[in-house]
This record gives C-alpha cells, sequence and structure tokens, in this order.
C-alpha cells in the first residue's frame, strides 16, 4: 500500500499531509504555502484554475470564480441557506436535476461535489509531487455536524478526483488527533473548531492512543465568511450613505471589497486599527471616480461579530449539556480554524471555559494532520490509535401524521447499529413508505430527509397485525445504511443512503475520467509553460486596457505616471522572467501582475466604464 494522504478540505483553504517516518508532516505546495485556497475559476479560454492562481484573478473574473463550495456541498436546491448564499456570490448557482445545487460557469453547469472533486485533486497533486509517486488513497475531514447528504458528497468528489477515501473524519477529531498523538496523555479536551463557513465544539476523553468523543455540535453554516460578510456590509453601508452607491450592485466592486475586508480582518488580529483603501472603487454621474479610504479599529470590528462568537458558545453548553460534563472537568481547550486567531474569539473561549486555550496544535494545520495521522493507522498493519466518534444529529423515520420517530440519537457512538419494530396503519396493507430523515426536529418537514424506498409484498392482515422492524446501520464514516423487514415473512428492502448531490454512478464515473484526463495533461505539461502562459495573458490584457487607463488618469498627472512606470518596471521584469525561463521569477511576479491589472480594470471602470 502507498501513502496515505490526510486532507482538510477546507471553505476558504485545504491543506494535505502525510506522516513521514512516524512523524505527522504538511505538504507545501509549489509556492511553499502549506495551505491552498479552495477556490476553483475557469478562464475565457476554458482553462481551469485552482488555488491560488485563482484567487488572484478573482476579482476580473468574480462571475466565473467560485468560493466557499464547501457550504454548498450536499444540499438542496430552495433552502434558506442555499439562498442566502447565493444572494451573496458573484457566480450563478442552478437547480440541478434532483433538486440539487449547481453552479454554472462559461456555460457549462457543474455539481459541487465536482467543484470541490477539483480542489481535492489539486491537494492530490501538491502530494504526489512532494512524494514523487502516484497518491491514491485518501483520508478527508469534514464538519463533525455534518449531515449524512454532505458527508456522502464529500465522499463522492474524492472519487471523482481519483481517490479511495478509506475514511471520512471529523474535523476536531482530526485536530485532537493531531494534538494527542504519540504523547501518552490522560486528558479531557474540548476542541474548539471555527473555521471559514462551520463551526463545531467536540469533547473527547485521551487515553494513551485511544481518542473517545463524549459529544459534539455545531453550526454548518457559521465561520470566517460570515465575520467577513459583517465587515463587508459594514464599509459598503458607510460608503453607501457617503456616496449613495451600493457596491454590492458591481461583481467587480463587491470582490474587490471582499477581499479587502478579508485582508482587514486578518490584520485587526495583531493591530489596533487598519485603513481599508480602494482607490477608484466606483464612478458618479459623469465618470466621477470614488475611492474608499476608512479606518476601521478592532474595536469596531469586534462590536460587529460579537453575537456570532456568542452563538458559537451557546453551542458549547449545548455540548457540554449533552455529554453530561461540567467545564471545570475539560483540561484543555483547542482551538482550531483560522477564524479563532481572532482575539475577542480566543479571549471569549477562555472565559467560556476558565481556562487558556493550548497552544499545542496548528489552527490551519492540525485537521490535515489528524487525517494523515488516522491514514497511516489504516494503512498500517496494527492500528496506531483507536477513534470512537459519534453521531451529530438524530437518525429516525417519517410516521403516520408526518411525525417523527428517533430511531438513533444525536451523540451515539458509532459504528452503531439500532432498530425500532413498527406495525401497518391500514386494514390488508401490503407495502409501506419508509421515510429516512435526520435532524432533531418532531415534524419530517423540520428534518433533512436522506433518502426512502419501499417495502412491498407485505402479508395482508388487519391494521397493527403486521410488525416491520427497521434497523439503522452507520459505520465509521457516519454514511447511513437502513432496512426493513417482515418479522413474520422475513421479507426485506434495504437501502444505503445516497447522498442528494443528485449524482448517478455513472455521472460519477464520468466526472472522474475527465479529472484524469485532466491530472494526465497537468502533469505532462511543464511546470514553467503553464505558469508564464497565464503570466503571458496578463501582459495581454494590460497592453489592451493601457491607453483607457490613460484616458481615465488625464486629470491628475502626477498619479498617471506613477502609475504607469511601476506597471512599466513590473511588466519588463515579468518579460524578462518569461524569456529567461526563469520559474522562480514567473511565480515572483505573478500576484503583483495580478494586482496591477485589477487596478488597470478598476481605473478604466472609472474612467467611464469598461472599454
Amino acid at each position: 500500500m502507498g501513502t496515505v494522504i490526510g486532507i482538510d478540505l477546507g471553505t476558504t483553504f485545504s491543506c494535505v499531509a502525510y506522516v513521514k517516518e512516524g512523524v505527522p508532516t504538511v505538504i507545501p505546495n509549489k509556492g511553499g504555502y502549506k495551505t491552498t485556497p479552495s477556490i476553483v475559476a475557469y478562464t475565457e479560454s476554458g482553462k481551469r484554475l485552482v488555488g491560488h492562481v485563482a484567487k488572484r484573478q478573482a476579482i476580473t473574473n468574480a462571475e466565473h470564480t467560485v468560493f466557499a463550495a464547501k457550504r454548498l456541498i450536499g444540499r438542496r436546491w430552495g433552502s434558506d441557506v442555499v439562498e442566502r448564499i447565493a444572494a451573496s456570490v458573484p457566480y450563478k448557482l442552478v437547480a440541478g436535476p434532483n433538486n440539487d445545487v449547481c453552479v454554472e460557469l462559461r456555460g457549462r453547469v457543474y455539481a459541487i461535489p465536482e467543484i470541490s472533486s477539483q480542489v481535492l485533486q489539486e491537494m492530490k497533486l501538491i502530494a504526489e509531487a512532494h512524494l514523487n509517486e502516484n497518491v491514491t488513497q485518501a483520508v478527508i475531514t469534514v464538519p463533525a455536524y455534518f449531515n449524512d447528504n454532505q458527508r456522502q458528497a464529500t465522499r463522492d468528489a474524492g472519487t471523482i478526483a481519483g481517490m479511495e477515501v478509506l475514511r471520512i473524519i471529523n474535523e476536531p477529531t482530526a485536530a485532537a488527533l493531531a494534538y494527542g498523538f504519540g504523547k501518552g496523555l490522560n486528558k479531557r479536551a474540548a476542541v474548539y473548531d471555527l473555521g471559514g463557513g462551520t463551526f463545531d465544539i467536540s469533547i473527547l476523553d485521551i487515553k494513551g492512543e485511544d481518542f473517545k468523543v463524549i459529544a459534539t455540535a455545531g453550526d454548518s453554516f457559521l465561520g470566517g465568511e460570515d465575520f467577513d460578510a459583517r465587515l463587508v456590509d459594514y464599509l459598503n453601508q458607510r460608503f453607501m450613505s457617503e456616496h449613495g452607491t451600493d457596491l454590492k450592485k458591481d461583481p467587480i466592486a463587491l470582490q474587490r471589497l471582499k477581499e479587502a475586508a478579508e485582508k482587514a480582518k486578518c490584520d485587526l488580529s495583531t493591530l489596533a486599527e487598519v485603513e481599508v483603501s480602494l482607490p477608484f472603487i466606483a464612478t458618479k454621474g459623469k465618470g466621477e471616480a470614488l475611492h474608499m479610504r476608512y479606518v476601521v479599529t478592532r474595536a469596531e470590528f469586534e462590536s460587529l461579530v460579537e453575537d456570532l462568537i456568542d452563538k458559537t458558545l451557546k453551542i458549547c453548553q449545548k455540548a457540554l449539556q449533552v455529554a453530561g460534563v461540567l467545564k471545570a472537568s475539560v483540561n484543555d481547550v483547542l482551538l482550531v480554524g483560522g477564524q479563532t486567531r481572532t482575539p475577542r474569539v480566543q479571549f471569549k473561549v477562555k472565559e467560556f471555559f476558565g481556562i487558556e486555550p493550548s497552544k499545542r496544535v496548528h489552527p490551519d494545520e492540525a485537521v490535515a494532520l489528524g487525517a494523515a495521522i488516522q491514514g497511516h493507522s489504516m494503512a498500517s498493519r496494527k492500528a496506531e490509535v483507536t477513534l470512537l466518534d459519534v453521531t451529530p444529529q438524530s437518525l429516525g423515520i417519517m410516521i403516520a401524521g408526518g411525525y417523527v420517530t428517533t430511531i438513533i440519537e444525536k451523540n451515539t457512538a458509532v459504528p452503531t447499529r439500532r432498530g425500532h419494530i413498527f406495525t401497518t396503519v391500514k386494514d390488508n396493507q401490503t407495502q409501506v413508505k419508509i421515510i429516512i430523515l435526520q435532524g432533531e426536529g418532531e415534524k419530517a418537514e423540520e428534518n433533512e430527509l436522506l433518502g426512502e424506498f419501499i417495502l412491498d409484498g407485505l402479508r395482508e392482515g388487519p391494521r397493527g397485525s403486521v410488525e416491520i422492524e427497521v434497523i439503522f446501520s452507520i459505520d465509521a464514516d457516519g454514511i447511513v445504511s437502513v432496512s426493513a423487514r417482515d418479522t413474520k415473512t422475513g421479507l426485506q428492502q434495504a437501502i444505503t443512503v445516497t447522498a442528494r448531490s443528485g449524482l448517478t454512478d455513472e455521472e460519477i464515473r464520468r466526472m472522474a475520467e475527465e479529472n484524469r484526463d485532466y491530472l494526465l495533461e497537468t502533469k505532462s505539461g511543464d511546470e514553467f509553460d503553464r505558469l508564464s502562459h497565464g503570466v503571458c495573458e496578463m501582459l495581454d490584457e494590460i497592453e489592451k486596457v493601457r491607453p483607457s487607463v490613460e484616458k481615465a488618469l488625464t486629470g491628475d498627472k502626477e498619479f498617471a505616471k506613477d502609475v504607469l512606470t511601476k506597471a512599466d518596471t513590473l511588466k519588463a521584469r515579468a518579460k524578462k522572467a518569461v524569456e529567461s525561463k526563469d520559474l522562480d521569477g514567473v511565480i515572483a511576479v505573478n500576484e503583483p501582475l495580478q494586482r496591477t491589472l485589477n487596478m488597470f480594470r478598476s481605473l478604466t471602470k472609472g474612467g467611464g466604464g469598461k472599454q
């Protein structure tokens, strides 16, 4: 068996790791970064971009650049969450053939698991380049509060990416593995995981290499993206009050504002105040250029997100209550996810638990490291760790009147198998419809529909005389299987609940083949050729819009001279790097060249619109 990698498929960033000589190790990408943006874009020519290169061109290609796809995976079209996301992103969401969520890019519709698979495939490429071997197996992480649909869709994404997914593991549990592996600990730990799009809290008992989850709780739509959105709204409201212009109506302006807000949020983790400066962000009247230049203090930002932090602490309290443990019994609190770098988050968590959070795990790397540990343990002949997790949400079936009978309660240890006896509700009833639900609502409509099937050919008899046993099974990945049988005749029907991603086995195979073709093309193509092609495209674009930039800056000659001189200097560096086949030079100019192109686009727009 080859190397098994661990992948943290994040909302904002993804990370890949493996175990090297007994030590879990994060694998850096070509640029030397240990995390890669979970962003996929398609250019006008149809070229796929993933990671940093996709993020750099997001402003100029906002409608065809997908970020935060993890928030959409496994969700149903028409849900409140999907509607909220659709209203806040520049790319176009559409309904799939089976009420699933898809995204339309350059005239083609992509299922969300397909987009996620392209991020996973980038992680696979990063690992293969580092290990110099073909990687075929992985352990992939998901938020602890993901339901079965979301877990299945994530597994589908791994399959499409060309990997056998050995296990789906919860992110807080993976972080706990990274924290406790090989240390011989005997502790009760709380993992507070606030990432880009989701929040989880898990309470675990760690004894040596045994990791047992007692309880978990969370919110699959609460994370750093929401913190960013608060700052975007705040800045946009200030701008509207001052200029009467809504930046959210302009995709390019909105993308610039989002990137500026994200940077400001990160900077405020170490600074007391930051300046958000976006020149030529909009126009007014007869081509009058409008600029944004606001100072935001840490106190202002904290006031904007205080309720979001408080919401996470209410979920923490709920997890402790379900676990039946006191805060005082928690020996260590682990902060996981990039949003936990916010000083106010750290303060409030410390205040809630009454102890200083541990610094022994890296918030961005711990989850991938834990996944790698689990993968290595599964690949080795003798298990190095024992991991007992729980199901985050209750499972049951719909009964007469539209209510739900719970068969497996939330926070039940997995794998598990539970059954319940039901009876027919009509005389001579020959079939029953088993509707499988997940969630905590009393009524069926308040829960997530996982699947349904019909048990047909029942023996006839008075109502209540025919007994049907419904059995739920959950494997170590949290994947659900359900069976129903007539207790007297043994007649049985079963279903492995399939994701509502709308993907058939044939579609998954087709997508996997397309990804294999892309992978072969990527591997056979020289790294310099691929990167230099993108640089040359940006140079051509800058040349095309330069006349419009000069026109837009006619009223400020000093500014025009400064802007154009810097652009020319950068262009010369880029051309020299391309001509001399200098890979490091091409990598170095990529980002500043993209910033220059973004500025030129803004200036062109400021001078009276696109030319």
